[in-house]
């Protein structure tokens, strides 16, 4: 067992998207109304598709009191460490202490080198990331003028300060044994993702962490443990709905020692679930292990698989707010889609699409009756949570950091490639919402809609027809990563064709997912789903 003692922290990832621009700064309060610890937003500068990371933290802190807030993780090859902590060192001032510092190498050198940056070798991001933690350390220090050599950052007489608020803590998002080793000597954190580090590969990683820490003299229990968090998808952790999520946190943190667990989540239901009901169980769990001598530890947080660990969240509110005076208007609203297209190519002419009855502007829904409405929101978020990543997938192919072999092997995992994405993703999210184990297949939603208001059989018949066709250019994506595992390295000065592909199928889902949302939210809360 090694379980290094800290308090457990639990925070959200929220992706801060251009197209939605409010949507992560509301996510953040509610992640704090939910009573979680932390909240985080990824740092993609060279992506027109993310908001600016440091301006959506600032807005985060604003709007909040006291959750932390830091970036996960910072881009150090755009964000250059003398900037980066004054940067830091202002927002915990402004916030009342609430900074934190996840610190990132870079991977993307085409997107890096495209906005100015430098292209590194593994051994010189290596080189960097330890002078860069030095610099901020040294600036924050807040006394006097510092100077330090270095190849890639140096100070020769800066000024310290501002001296932040409270002790910034540098938390580092390795993956390989140097960083890893690295992080252990010089930070105060490891922050791995459930994709690049899966849980069978944490222990190898905290033991290089271990080394590293115990050959610069430092304890192990020095450096803390963080682990970005990737539900839903085959592969991914933890498994199950929120209810099974307590055993299983608690599990990495008595068995390997991680104590801070960061959920990829919008939905403002799965917020508060995580908060006020997957933590609390957690929490219990471990502490009932501590209490116990080591080598029961480990039992008695497998023998709480036995025992509820969270109370579910019902389908629906109580009754009594099910009624009449409940009624009121449609609040679900249809996320927009995307102002810009990536493409030239289209799949279907955006202008044909049939539409559905008009909404009746005088009727009223109750809470309960818009909460399939909303779930359908919150799965399609996954989807494009699922998007996000599978064009971080083919980044890194196309930057040859990730090996085509592997990159399939992702895209195998993520809800898009399933082949009832557009109602099994709706149904997985429902859920993990209701803890309801709903299995219905493809043809149960449309069906009972149609029976309800035939007037939304042509809808119904387009939206499949776009499936399919979705369905067609995720094929398209598999086999361009095919071609490059048989082609080798020629693939690397032929990248167009996989660009182009993941292009085409960002336009198509988020159009087509905005339609969808646009044409049921209504009849959803009108008819239900069936279930």
């Amino acid at each position: 067992m090694t379980d290094y003692g800290h308090e457990l922290l639990f925070g959200a990832v929220l992706v801060p998207s251009s197209g939605q621009p409010h949507d992560a700064v509301a996510s953040a309060r509610s992640a704090e109304r939910a009573g979680l610890d932390l909240v985080s937003v990824p740092d993609h500068p060279y992506r027109p598709e993310f908001l600016d990371a440091w301006t959506v933290l600032a807005s985060m802190a604003a709007v909040t009191s006291r959750i932390r807030v830091f970036p996960n993780v910072a881009n150090l090859p755009l964000r250059p460490p003398a900037a980066l902590a004054r940067a830091a060192a202002s927002l915990d001032l402004l916030s009342g202490g609430r900074v934190e510092l996840g610190l990132g190498a870079g991977a993307y050198w085409d997107d890096i080198a495209a906005e100015g940056g430098p292209r590194r070798t593994p051994g010189e991001a290596l080189a960097a990331t330890r002078e860069a933690v030095a610099v901020l350390r040294a600036l924050w220090s807040g006394r006097g003028r510092m100077r330090s050599e270095g190849k890639h950052y140096a100070l020769d007489g800066a000024a310290a300060g501002p001296a932040p608020a409270h002790g910034i803590s540098v938390w580092i998002g390795a993956v390989g044994p140097r960083m890893l080793r690295l992080t252990g000597e010089v930070a105060d954190g490891w922050l791995p993702s459930v994709p690049h580090v899966p849980p069978g590969r944490l222990a190898a990683g905290q033991r290089l962490v271990d080394e590293g820490a115990a050959a610069a003299g430092r304890e192990p229990s020095a450096v803390r443990r963080l682990y970005n968090l990737s539900p839903g998808a085959e592969g991914g952790f933890p498994r199950g709905g929120p209810r099974d999520w307590p055993e299983q946190l608690a599990a990495l943190t008595v068995d390997v020692g991680t104590s801070a667990y960061l959920l990829p989540a919008h939905h403002p239901d799965l917020l508060r679930i995580f908060g006020e009901e997957v933590a609390p169980a957690t929490r219990a769990l471990v502490a009932a292990a501590r209490e116990q001598p080591a080598g029961a530890a480990a039992r008695s947080v497998a023998a709480g698989a036995s025992r509820p660990a969270a109370t579910p969240l019902p389908p629906q509110r109580p009754a009594a707010a099910d009624g009449a005076a409940a009624g009121r208007s449609l609040a679900v609203a249809p996320t927009p889609a995307p102002a810009e297209w990536l493409s030239d190519e289209r799949l279907w002419d955006e202008e044909n699409r049939p539409t559905g009855p008009a909404p009746d502007p005088e009727r009223r829904y109750s809470r309960a009756r818009q909460a399939p409405a909303e779930n359908l929101v919150a799965a399609h978020d996954q989807l494009r949570a699922d998007l996000a990543r599978l064009r971080a997938i083919v980044d890194e192919v196309l930057a040859e950091t990730l090996d085509p072999g592997d990159a399939r092997s992702g895209l195998q995992e993520l809800s898009l490639r399933q082949n009832s994405w557009t109602l099994g993703a709706y149904c997985a999210s429902y859920c993990r919402i209701t803890t309801v184990h709903h299995t219905r297949e493809d043809q149960d939603l449309f069906p009972h809609l149609r029976r309800g208001d035939p007037r939304l059989a042509p809808v119904l018949d387009r939206l499949t027809e776009e499936h399919h066709a979705i369905h067609g250019v995720i094929e398209r994506i598999d086999r361009e990563l095919v071609a490059r595992i048989e082609d080798g390295a020629g693939a690397a000065a032929h990248p167009a064709g996989l660009r182009a592909a993941v292009d085409l199928l960002t336009d198509a889902l988020l159009s087509h997912l905005a339609y969808e949302e646009r044409e049921l939210i209504e009849p959803m809360a009108r008819l239900g789903t069936g279930w």
